[in-house]
């Protein structure tokens, strides 16, 4: 399995002749898709069936970032707007059973939308810990500040996408809820020391059994003083594989955020040198696409393997 270490984005609602013979001669790993790729249910429908025949891979993975509430990729046909993940987080208060229920057909409703398109993987549930007098980055795409509320609804979660053979991908390990500013912006650092944070922020990861998981880019600087997760060996060798025991596939969040301070490039080869098996560029931009998958790495044998894995799940 020939595939570059890196999920790319495009710029339009169609694929130009340019992108279409990079997706084919350049072989990223997947694409993610943004609100300036959607238009219509046919046009989406379309322009994923032309991404992958252009890669020549029926399951070749296409991504979307539909959390619900704010963040509504697809609003141009789908109104889920009110379907935040604290909305289910504070019915799940009120009525386990009842919140239970509705975010199960919620999730199915959903991925019969991704079905009918080809969407194959979603980038939720976002495990962050709810903390007040924090930025509002995360707000109500959290859950809740309840650790089990947000353990159960992210298994729940996670569990059911799988029912409905659609990946998951939790975010943003090992945790972005005691953030004091956008990481888009800014790198957010956090105080805190390794035994708190076990406790309550990384804890919401452990034991959530996804293909899929997208990195903080946060500094923890009594974990690692100069490095953001993304870029830190220790926090993803010890923390998210080891103390954690995430076992599946580490996507970097953007290489283009504010908060990675370095190029595109070096962004990209800190986070795979640091432990990331694949780099999310979001950018859409043509060039920078092109420069970053002719200098990236083809996935390790670990991210071929758990690919196959992904592939076989689709089947």
């Amino acid at each position: 399995m020939k595939k570059k270490a890196i999920i790319i984005s495009i710029a339009g609602k169609i694929l130009t002749y340019k992108e279409k013979k990079l997706i084919k001669n350049k072989k990223p790993w997947g694409i993610i898709l943004f609100k300036r790729n959607i238009d219509s249910l046919f046009q989406t429908k379309m322009l994923i069936k032309n991404i992958k025949k252009t890669a020549g891979d029926k399951k070749f993975p296409v991504i979307i970032d539909e959390e619900g509430g704010r963040v509504c990729r697809l609003s141009n046909f789908l109104d889920n707007k009110v379907y935040s993940q604290q909305f289910f987080g504070d019915l799940f208060k009120k009525d386990k059973s009842i919140s239970a229920n509705l975010y199960k057909n919620y999730i199915s409703s959903i991925c019969s939308v991704f079905k009918s398109i080809g969407v194959n993987i979603n980038t939720v549930p976002v495990l962050d810990l709810f903390k007040k007098n924090t930025h509002g980055i995360i707000g109500n795409r959290s859950y809740s500040s309840d650790l089990k509320v947000v353990k159960l609804l992210g298994k729940l979660c996670v569990n059911t996408y799988k029912h409905n053979k659609i990946s998951a991908v939790i975010k943003h390990i090992p945790g972005h809820g005691m953030a004091l500013s956008d990481s888009h912006k800014k790198l957010p650092i956090v105080n805190t020391g390794l035994d708190k944070l076990m406790k309550n922020d990384f804890l919401c990861f452990k034991g959530v059994n996804a293909h899929f998981a997208m990195t903080a880019h946060i500094l923890y600087k009594k974990l690692d003083s100069i490095n953001a997760a993304t870029h830190s060996k220790f926090i993803i060798s010890q923390i998210i594989r080891k103390k954690i025991g995430f076992k599946g596939i580490l996507i970097s969040d953007d290489i283009s955020m504010k908060a990675l301070k370095y190029d595109l490039l070096t962004n990209a080869r800190k986070s795979l040198n640091a432990g990331c098996n694949l780099v999310l560029y979001c950018g859409g931009k043509y060039n920078e696409s092109s420069y970053l998958l002719k200098h990236l790495p083809l996935i390790d044998t670990f991210t071929v393997k758990k690919t196959s894995e992904f592939y076989n799940f689709l089947s």
